[in-house]
């Protein structure tokens, strides 16, 4: 017992220490596997490592050289547009990592020097965190889980978070994840959203003071959101500034400069360009994160404000509707649904590119190019501008009066009403319809009906888009063009009818440039026709040049009529405006095709001096003159029982002209193809006035002269 009570005396320090070792090396044991343990724990259940290139972010349709038209917000109302860092100003890169990680390229994710400033300085602050030492690929791991770090155990995830990352993704990725995921404020996530949100462009070229705020917010950003506290903004980008010039990253004379820039005070509203087909588009294509469309950002950004000036002057309740389109390609060139999106009298939202409504007077032109690819007439050949019946259907020119004996090339000009219906009852509605399908326009006819003379005056139903493209294959030398616009994948060309026959098209087209400009116009430049449907409820203009066909509607959504309102008056001015916006597309009309007939009508062979309807018995029918005025059995009131000597006027419709006049037998003068004659009665009394035409037709009235 003495013995080992001696021994117990005598232990050395050697096996004290020996103990105290060992026990620290137990307690280390222990608190490594306790570390170990806990580190397993918390990578079981970090997210799965995402990829910026299939992050959920807002759909982004862009024009057709790749220029943004218009964002949609993410599911959750954020604005996160994809981005990468190709698209990003070099110099904002060179920045960020000079700023917030200036050893990126060579750490495995985390900067144990850093780490360990942030810890010293969390134990002198009695237990606060000061700095989080974070590298970019911890900040991106924390942006990833959305929770905040500010703790030990925070900071020990996102550093096992930051691992991960650095072993399943390359350094670009997790730069590219950064940019798309970096809070600037709001609902702001991403460089892209923030710098079109807080300078109105795309971040591939900043300024050095833009990059340096860009730099600054997503340290906090709310607190340093310019459009809530500039100061505050301005006072962390000169604090970037300040920094980058510390390290030698960037010139004192630069920073100097960069500081008098002012920050941006407000966000500005993202593009909303082609609002209506980017909507169609992104409903199409509901996972795509890029959508890419035919438009041409700069020309649909000049036709909507064209269309909300031009509207604002005309009514707020009126609408209006443009399309361009490259003749030649077919691809949708602009396309604007409405004068204003957010228009509420004018039922904004409605997009009227797409609207079937009444065509009026547009569709004249391919009656007329039918009758010439028929061999039925040439634009010198004469025909007749008379009051016609065809059954029940009675057309009338849009003024009221008759021009008697026009050439084809003057009816189309003029757009008489007459004239056109007489040649479409020759090549047929039905024809007329077909070819409306070949240009691949979709007409809708009343249900349960075949197509009937009054198509040719806008009894059918069509939509703008499909105007477009009917003047399309006329511009187009009569060959189909397809519209699209990128919405749908473009199928391969197809070898279709034509619409109409080359050297027809080109005798529409060459008349169409001789139509009389509105006052903003010069004449000769486009080939156009103008319409207005029954009741004043919409008025459309549509032309073409060598290059681009552009058509516009003018009307109201709801249908209801608007006075006044024509095509010559409300769409022809905004058409011609719209093609001094075409820049460097404009191109002169095309030369005629060979085969075109160079001819007055004299020079013409005798069978195309005059239109000849096809179906003579029916011209028969049609054509018996009658006396409109006055009529069978009315007194007229000349004046002659007080001794006055008033002339009688004597008025024909219907028949062939030359006429001859007859009161009580006698002629009464020949005055050519007139459709009218006045005589000087000798007193008053019964008469009996008689009219023959030129084909021996005639009527005859009895009336009393007073």
């Amino acid at each position: 017992m003495a013995d080992f009570d001696t021994a117990r005396e005598g232990t050395p320090w050697t096996r004290r220490l020996a103990l105290a070792g060992f026990s620290l090396f137990v307690l280390a044991m222990a608190g490594i596997i306790q570390l170990s343990s806990t580190l397993t724990s918390i990578e079981a259940t970090l997210p799965p490592t995402p990829d910026a290139a299939t992050l959920p972010v807002s759909a982004a349709v862009s024009d057709r050289n790749g220029q943004l038209l218009r964002p949609f917000t993410t599911v959750d109302g954020r604005w996160r547009l994809p981005v990468d860092r190709a698209a990003v100003d070099p110099r904002f890169l060179e920045m960020l990592i000079g700023y917030e990680d200036r050893n990126f390229a060579s750490h495995d994710g985390i900067a144990w020097s850093s780490m360990a400033r942030a810890a010293s300085q969390f134990v002198g602050a009695g237990g606060r965190v000061v700095s989080g030492g974070s590298t970019l690929t911890m900040q991106v791991a924390r942006l990833i889980e959305g929770e905040p770090t500010r703790n030990l155990w925070g900071k020990l995830r996102q550093m096992v978070h930051a691992d991960r990352l650095e072993h399943e993704l390359s350094k670009d990725q997790i730069i590219d994840l950064y940019l798309t995921l970096a809070p600037y404020g709001g609902n702001i996530e991403g460089v892209r959203a923030a710098s079109l949100a807080y300078f109105g462009k795309e971040p591939a070229r900043l300024t050095t003071a833009e990059a340096a705020l860009l730099v600054a917010l997503p340290q906090s950003p709310e607190a340093r959101r310019p459009d809530r506290d500039p100061v505050a903004a301005q006072r962390s980008r000169d604090m970037v500034l300040d920094r980058l010039v510390s390290m030698g990253a960037l010139a004192e004379e630069e920073a100097v400069a960069a500081k008098r820039e002012p920050v941006p005070v407000a966000r500005r509203e993202f593009p909303m360009l082609a609002a209506h087909m980017a909507q169609q588009a992104v409903k199409a294509q509901p996972t795509a994160r890029n959508v890419s469309l035919t438009i041409d950002k700069q020309l649909q950004d000049a036709l909507e404000r064209l269309a909300a000036g031009r509207a604002r002057i005309l009514d707020p309740k009126v609408s209006i509707a443009i399309v361009a389109a490259d003749i030649h390609t077919g691809e949708v060139l602009a396309s604007v649904g409405s004068a204003g999106l957010f228009a509420t009298q004018s039922a904004g939202f409605v997009d009227m590119t797409s609207a079937i409504r009444s065509p009026g007077s547009t569709l004249k032109p391919l009656i007329y190019g039918l009758a010439f690819e028929l061999g039925l007439a040439h634009p010198e050949s004469l025909i007749e501008d008379r009051p016609t019946a065809f059954g029940a259907y009675v057309p009338v020119n849009f003024d009221g009066f008759s021009r008697g004996t026009v050439s084809i090339h003057d009816a189309l000009t003029e757009s008489l009403n007459i004239p056109a219906v007489v040649v479409l009852d020759a090549v047929g509605p039905a024809r007329l319809v077909s070819r409306l399908r070949r240009a691949h326009a979709d007409p809708r006819l009343p249900v349960n009906t075949a197509p009937s003379l009054a198509v040719g005056l806008g009894g059918v139903g069509i939509t703008l888009r499909d105007l477009v493209s009917v003047y399309a294959a006329i511009g187009n030398g009569g060959v189909p063009v397809n519209l699209h616009d990128g919405i749908k994948a473009q199928e391969p060309a197809k070898l279709s009818a034509p619409v109409l026959d080359s050297v027809a098209a080109w005798y529409v087209s060459d008349i169409l440039a001789d139509v009389p400009p509105p006052l903003n116009g010069s004449p000769g430049r486009i080939a156009y026709k103008t319409g207005t449907s029954y009741g004043y409820r919409d008025a459309w203009a549509i032309g073409f040049d060598g290059n681009t066909v552009v058509g516009v509607w003018v009307g109201r959504p709801d249908g209801a009529p608007v006075p006044g309102l024509s095509g010559i008056v409300g769409a022809a001015p905004i058409l011609f405006e719209a093609f001094d916006r075409l820049g460097n597309r404009k191109a002169p009309l095309p030369r005629a095709p060979a085969g075109a007939i160079f001819a007055s009508n004299t020079e013409l062979p005798a069978p195309l001096r005059r239109f000849r309807h096809p179906d003579e018995d029916m011209v028969a029918r049609v054509s018996t003159p009658e006396i409109a005025f006055p009529a069978d059995g009315v007194d007229v009131e000349l004046g002659l029982g007080s001794g006055g000597v008033s002339p009688l006027m004597v008025k024909v419709r219907n028949g062939v002209p030359p006429f001859t006049y007859f009161a009580n037998g006698a002629p009464i003068g020949r005055p050519e193809f007139a459709r009218q004659s006045s005589w000087k009665p000798d007193g008053p009394g019964y008469v009996t006035l008689s009219v023959v035409d030129a084909a021996g037709r005639g009527d005859t009235v009895t009336v009393f002269l007073n």
